[in-house]
């Protein structure tokens, strides 16, 4: 079993990223529940109880011992309240550590800068963590999430991988 999600809070300036727990599914069923955030990325809407049944699989870590599973909720303080979520799935060798990342942020919330501030974030986090590449898969036609990717200082690449272009950060 990998190891689990990291229990560290990253604080910016609007949002904390929160690990996830089983107990954000109610909460986070609602601010997931448009189906036009599935436009690009298929799926439907999952309902609380479902949404719980994928939580306990998630925080309880990847089956593979070399992948770790980092999962976080995000708390917009002022609000108080979830408004969506980041991940980042990490593995390789030490020397080649790669993070795939990805994020969603609840419709009312979206237009806000909640995704990049929190795409950011994570990219800053896995850098201080000695991950030497970052990716994301984005659909071509997602432009709000490419200029979350490029914000978050991703930058396409020819790669395409079921139909989505590959986006890729170089540590330092």
């Amino acid at each position: 079993m990998s190891h689990p999600a990291p229990a560290a809070v990253i604080p910016t300036a609007r949002l904390e990223l929160r690990p996830l727990r089983i107990e954000h599914a109610a909460e986070m069923a609602g601010v997931l529940s448009d189906p036009g955030l599935h436009t690009f990325i298929g799926g439907a809407p999952l309902d609380a109880t479902a949404l719980r049944a994928r939580y306990e699989r998630l925080v309880a870590g990847s089956p593979a011992p070399e992948v770790t599973w980092c999962n976080w909720v995000l708390h917009a303080r002022a609000e108080r309240c979830l408004v969506g979520t980041v991940q980042a799935t990490v593995g390789g060798p030490a020397a080649d550590r790669t993070a795939e990342i990805a994020w969603v942020v609840g419709t009312p919330w979206q237009g806000r800068g909640y995704a990049t501030e929190a795409a950011r974030a994570l990219v800053a986090w896995l850098a201080d963590r000695s991950v030497s590449q970052v990716i994301a898969h984005v659909h071509p036609g997602h432009r709000a999430s490419a200029a979350v990717a490029r914000a978050a200082g991703l930058a396409p690449t020819d790669h395409r991988q079921d139909g989505e272009v590959r986006w890729r950060a170089v540590m330092a």
